[in-house]
C-alpha cells in the first residue's frame, strides 16, 4: 500500500513544517503496514510551485522530475512557550498575593460608578440632540446641500450615529448592571 503524495493547497508553509508532516505520514504508512521506520521506501521531496514530499516515486522517477531525497535530513521542530497565567497576573497586579483592601475596592468601585452615569448622561444628551436633528427621517435640509445626495448621506449618517449611541447606552446600562 503507496501513501498518496502531500501537496500542500494554500499559502506559504514553512519547509520544516512540511518535511516534519511528510516524515510522520511514512512513519504512519510504515506502522500500519507493520514494517519498521527504517525499512519503509525512500521520501523524495520534489520541486515545483506546490513543494511536493512523497514516497511514491521509483528512485528513476525521483531522477526524472528532479527530486532529492530527505533520508538522514534533520528535521527541527520548534515550539513555542506559553505563557503562564500566574506570571502575567501578578505582573498585572492581580493575583493571590496582590489582595485589595475592601474599603479601597469600594472606593474603585464608587469611582467607576460615577464615571458611568457620567458617560450615560452624557450619551443620553448626545443621542437626545441626534434624534432631534434626525427629525424622524425627515431632517431640514442645509444650504450647502443643494446636491439631493448630500442631503441623503447625512441623513444616512445621522441614522448610523443614533444606532452607535444607542448601542453605546446599553452597553453603559450593561457595565453600570455589573456593578455592585
Amino acid at each position: 500500500m503507496q501513501s498518496k503524495p502531500f501537496i500542500p493547497s494554500r499559502g506559504p508553509v514553512a519547509p520544516g513544517l512540511l518535511l516534519l508532516c511528510g516524515l510522520l505520514a511514512l512513519g504512519a504508512t510504515a506502522q500500519a503496514q507493520g514494517a519498521h521506520p527504517a525499512q519503509a521506501s525512500q521520501v523524495y521531496r520534489c520541486p515545483g510551485p506546490p513543494v511536493l514530499y512523497t514516497d511514491a516515486l521509483s528512485p528513476k522517477e525521483a531522477q526524472e522530475k528532479g527530486c532529492r531525497t530527505i533520508e538522514g535530513t534533520p528535521v527541527t521542530v520548534v515550539s513555542v512557550p506559553k505563557p503562564r497565567a500566574a506570571a502575567s497576573g501578578q505582573a498585572n497586579g492581580e493575583g493571590p498575593a496582590a489582595k485589595v483592601d475592601p474599603a479601597l475596592q469600594k472606593a474603585r468601585d464608587s469611582d467607576r460608578r460615577g464615571v458611568l452615569e457620567r458617560e450615560l448622561r452624557e450619551a443620553e444628551s448626545k443621542l437626545g440632540e441626534l434624534q432631534k436633528e434626525y427629525a424622524n427621517g425627515t431632517p431640514e435640509r442645509r444650504g450647502d446641500e443643494r446636491n439631493y445626495q448630500k442631503y441623503l448621506d447625512r441623513v444616512a449618517d445621522l441614522k448610523a450615529s443614533i444606532s452607535r449611541q444607542e448601542a453605546d447606552i446599553a452597553a453603559i446600562k450593561r457595565e453600570l448592571s455589573k456593578l455592585p
